[in-house]
């Protein structure tokens, strides 16, 4: 098998990790902090210059074309920096990809661009609501058309960017009588669009740099155009594109695991204890060896997802298997690595503090490790069925 990165790759690689080197690294801590938006703001305008808010995107509609592998590197290299920016950049990056494959050409041509370009900040998903969240097809949203428009009711929760997004793909149910789930469509609703509102900013444990908000929807006016793909077809949209997102999340994950072991390795050279650095102990060395190794069979199996993806075949048991397995390993490694900083990874001078708390979610957002597990199981269950036959 071929494992190398092509000269389009390393050269992407290497940009976003200057990137988040020079920009996001620096900033990281004070966004978390302060929750200054601006400083986000800033940033995700700066990724977008450097074509990252639409990764895997045609150039036709002001992506940079380069593919789903581009996409979870440029994911790690943000994730090691400052997760709160990646995850912006990840859900961007999802709304750009689900309005391209399922969009007319009017929607492709009007949202993408905006997207891509930097005019708006991000893309947002509404589709979880406070009954419906591992399981999307008990959704209560509900859209009737009248006249021109669907109106629109309900109210998601756990928004990713909801106040500084310039587009939200919202689902809600078209068709009650219709079995769970298929009775489901999805919509572009703009923030301007009356009946729109957004609710509350989360607080939250990690990740604080992101806004995580309530979406409110009461009468929401939205133009019968802005229907993205078929009606009643919108459940089938919703497990494709939160596969291709657990990419993201998982390959953000892997730079939370990654950036928490570099740091801990250095501060383990230069912490004497017993009269010797401490990474002279074997304890601390099984430490770092054992995570370095779950972090990169973490990395192979988000590039064989990608890969997959990129190449347009089946991806979804290995996009669930990348995630469980890089969010687990990534949430392992900054327990142990907090545990080699001893009492000062447990303090906000050193950054294992921040790492910790940020990559505790992504072992839950964009379906749980429990929900991972079922989608694998069932997968391989499907396939038993059909050897057995």
């Amino acid at each position: 098998m071929h494992f190398e990165l092509s000269e389009e790759q390393i050269i992407i690689q290497e940009t976003a990790s200057r990137f988040a080197k020079q920009e996001l690294e620096p900033a990281a801590a004070v966004l978390d902090a302060t929750k200054n938006r601006e400083i986000l703001k800033s940033n995700l305008k700066k990724l977008a210059q450097l074509g990252f808010n639409g990764i895997a995107v045609d150039p036709r509609y002001g992506g940079t074309g380069a593919g789903s592998v581009a996409f979870s590197l440029v994911l790690t290299q943000l994730g090691k920096a400052c997760a709160a920016t990646a995850v912006t950049t990840s859900v961007t990056n999802m709304v750009a990809e689900v309005i391209q494959s399922v969009g007319t050409e009017e929607q492709k041509c009007r949202y993408i661009p905006a997207l891509c370009d930097g005019t708006f900040y991000a893309g947002a998903f509404g589709l979880t609501e406070a009954e419906a969240g591992s399981d999307p097809s008990a959704m209560k949203t509900t859209a009737v058309p009248d006249g021109n428009s669907w109106i629109l009711n309900g109210r998601k929760v756990f928004i990713t960017s909801a106040e500084y997004a310039g587009i939200v793909v919202v689902w809600a149910v078209t068709d009650t009588s219709a079995p769970r789930g298929r009775g489901i469509s999805a919509f572009l609703v703009e923030p301007g669009f009356q009946g729109f509102a957004v609710g509350k900013d989360e607080s939250k444990m990690g990740q604080l740099g992101s806004s995580t908000n309530e979406i409110i929807l009461e009468d929401c006016r939205v133009p019968k155009e802005n229907l993205l793909g078929n009606e009643n077809e919108g459940f089938k949209i919703a497990v494709k594109e939160l596969a291709g997102g657990r990419i993201g999340i998982g390959s953000m994950a892997l730079g939370i695991g990654l950036a928490a072991m570099d740091f801990a390795t250095g501060y383990a050279n230069e912490r004497v204890q017993f009269d010797v650095p401490i990474i002279q102990h074997q304890a601390i060395q099984w430490m770092i060896a054992d995570n370095y190794t779950s972090l990169e069979a973490a990395r192979l199996l988000l590039l064989q997802a990608a890969y997959l993806k990129e190449n347009n075949k089946p991806f979804m048991k290995e996009a669930s298997m990348a995630k469980l397995f890089a969010t687990e390993a990534a949430n392992k490694a900054c327990y142990d690595a907090m545990q080699i900083l001893g009492g000062y990874g447990y303090t906000k001078d050193y950054p294992i503090e921040r790492l910790y708390r940020d990559v505790r979610v992504t072992s839950i957002y964009e379906g749980t490790s429990q929900i991972q597990r079922l989608i694998i199981a069932k997968s391989y269950m499907d396939d038993a069925k059909v050897n057995a036959g």
